[in-house]
């Protein structure tokens, strides 16, 4: 028996949640306003909610990519020039001058394998 606080909850099918959770995006209402109208339990909401974010967080992300540049000669970079390359996880590689094209190809061989 319900009293006149509680809500009645169903269960409901995977695509009948999701399509809810949609509407819940739109709606404007806050969640358990939402959940309240329409019979489902906050904490399914939340649940789907937080896994449509990580979802959408992990497509998001591509795989790690090299691209091919160029190789010059120290007497071809600028004096107070250097190489730096920004990695999609914050990691840095810088080349200063004087590096050696062997040890840069070495470099670069690591690289791709990671």
């Amino acid at each position: 028996m319900t009293g006149e606080g509680e809500v009645l909850v169903r269960w409901r099918g995977r695509a009948e949640i999701e399509r809810l959770v949609d509407l819940y995006r739109t709606s404007g209402m806050g969640r358990k306003e939402f959940c309240r109208s329409r019979g489902l339990g906050l904490s399914t909401l939340n649940r789907h909610l937080k896994q449509q974010t990580r979802q959408s967080v992990t497509e998001d992300i591509k795989p790690h990519r090299l691209v091919a540049v160029e190789v010059m000669s120290a007497k071809d970079v600028e004096p107070a020039g250097a190489l730096t390359v920004l990695l999609s996880n914050r990691r840095r590689v810088e080349v200063h001058r004087g590096f050696d094209e062997e040890t840069l190809a070495r470099l670069l061989t690591v690289l791709e394998r990671l």
